[in-house]
């Protein structure tokens, strides 16, 4: 049987609106009108015979085949760029410096670290790791080249690649009166959570007090995990021995976190986009 073949600048449409999720987000990142990256979805639909999205007045959600179709989409174009990129570009760029945010450690940075190791066996890697405000100092004091970190809630910057709830996490055994004071486990100022725990805590007027400060998301970690009080983190940091507190008049539901990539627009970013590609499709699952 003769299949279609697929043509990249509709992959690159088709994955963009996927990302952004609405034509007219992906209109402003390819570059084009919202009719022209309209008609490149309907031509990718036309060619396989089936729709890619669901498309109502409110959203636009993927059907079955459109997120079957996302994946292998975002490894053709990883591909292609990286062939592209070995016969047109010259590699002028040695060394990329770039910080990853704790909350990715462990779970996703040894898949990325060996993912970029097969793709840039040449390059010089910089890696920082640590909380989300020194990363973007760092950035802003040109000491790193891309971060991926958690969103900074006083700056409207960076490409959204995932986004996790946030939880009320303590201990198994812990069971304290509503009555009473929580114990809470921070990170310093001016770490996002822990403001997310505060402000959330005097919404309700519950006292609160600060029983352990630690200088990471390990520590924070660890620290809730024997006992010290309550902390918030997203989903994926809960781990046995801990237990999510749902939400109620004296645990108010919390936010969303977001985790951005800063930097995409510099010249040395084009060594790190099949690495992003890699993090947001394994992200997806």
């Amino acid at each position: 049987m003769r299949y279609p073949d697929l043509e990249i600048d509709l992959l690159r449409a088709f994955t963009t609106v996927a990302e952004t999720g609405s034509f007219t987000a992906a209109a402003d990142v390819v570059g084009r009108s919202q009719s022209a990256v309209s008609q490149k979805i309907l031509r990718l639909e036309d060619l396989l015979g089936r729709p890619l999205f669901k498309r109502t007045s409110r959203s636009l959600i993927l059907t079955g085949e459109g997120e079957r179709l996302l994946s292998a989409a975002r490894r053709m174009l990883e591909f292609n760029d990286l062939a592209v990129r070995n016969l047109v570009d010259s590699v002028d760029v040695e060394r990329l410096r770039i910080g990853i945010s704790e909350d990715f450690v462990p779970h996703h940075l040894p898949a990325l670290l060996s993912k970029f190791a097969s793709l840039c066996p040449a390059v010089r890697l910089e890696l920082m790791t640590g909380l989300s405000c020194n990363l973007l100092a760092a950035y802003d004091e040109d000491r790193l080249d891309i971060v991926i970190a958690k969103k900074d809630g006083r700056a409207q910057r960076g490409r959204v690649i995932w986004r996790e709830p946030l939880m009320w996490i303590s201990s198994n055994q812990y069971d304290r009166d509503a009555s009473e004071a929580v114990p809470l486990v921070l990170l310093p100022a001016p770490c996002t959570y822990r403001g997310v725990a505060i402000k959330a805590l005097d919404s309700v007027r519950r006292d609160w007090y600060v029983a352990c400060t630690t200088n990471s998301l390990a520590g924070a970690r660890a620290a809730v995990a024997g006992g010290f009080g309550v902390t918030v983190l997203g989903r994926s940091f809960v781990q046995d021995g801990m237990q999510v507190i749902r939400p109620s008049d004296q645990w108010p539901a919390l936010p969303m976190t977001e985790i951005v990539v800063i930097g995409e627009e510099k010249s040395e970013a084009r060594i790190v986009q099949p690495l992003l590609s890699f993090l947001t499709d394994n992200l997806a699952h």
